[in-house]
């Protein structure tokens, strides 16, 4: 069975539909949730679903990036994953970082790639007056939210949005895009799921 380590930065909303499909599902098996904040709301949420936790804290080694992944990567080694998930974790990896894990890690991201790399990708479709709007998974790459598409779900953009309403609607599809795409990846398949 395919091991999958997932890194995250906040409250893990992500990190426990693709925990709980994978514990429902059966076709891969979390062994480490790991975050650069150990306050992270996730952590908690992981160690009561039984998955193994760390958290190396980015702060104390200021802008030396590759110091904190030397770091982080050892819980991510020991762990020994096949797949790494990037499931709301805010820190960008370095190219070396990325190229340990190149063909075998994802991330989700909340606009219909390639529009709107980066940050506050709500308010930049709203602003653009996007009619739709949507979340993507994709492989990671040294470029920034830039890998090859593995899926994609759309949701429309409706009268009097705002960011926070619309990121609310794009988050229910990214809780059903990831686990279905991860799903199909451990298998092999990399054909775009698209919801």
């Amino acid at each position: 069975m395919k091991r999958v380590a997932i890194l995250i930065s906040g409250g893990g909303s992500n990190m426990v539909r693709l925990v709980e499909d994978m514990q429902a599902q059966g076709y891969a098996s979390p062994v480490l949730v790991a975050s650069n904040d150990a306050a992270a709301a996730g952590l908690e949420k992981a160690a009561r679903m039984g998955v193994p936790t760390a958290a190396i804290d980015h702060r104390p080694f200021g802008k030396d990036r590759a110091a904190f992944e030397a770091e982080l990567l050892k819980p991510i080694l020991a762990a020994q994953p096949d797949v790494l998930c990037l499931a709301g974790f805010m820190r960008v990896l370095t190219p070396g970082f990325v190229a340990q894990f190149a063909g075998r890690m994802l991330n989700i991201h909340p606009s219909l790639l390639p529009k709107y790399p980066g940050l506050h990708t709500h308010q930049r479709a709203l602003d653009a007056g996007d009619a739709e709007a949507g979340c993507t998974v994709h492989e990671v790459t040294p470029v920034l939210d830039d890998g090859p598409i593995l899926g994609q779900a759309r949701v429309p953009v409706e009268a009097g949005d705002t960011a926070d309403t619309l990121a609310a609607r794009v988050l229910v599809m990214e809780h059903r895009l990831y686990p279905a795409v991860l799903r199909r990846y451990v298998a092999g398949d990399r054909a775009p799921v698209l919801l």
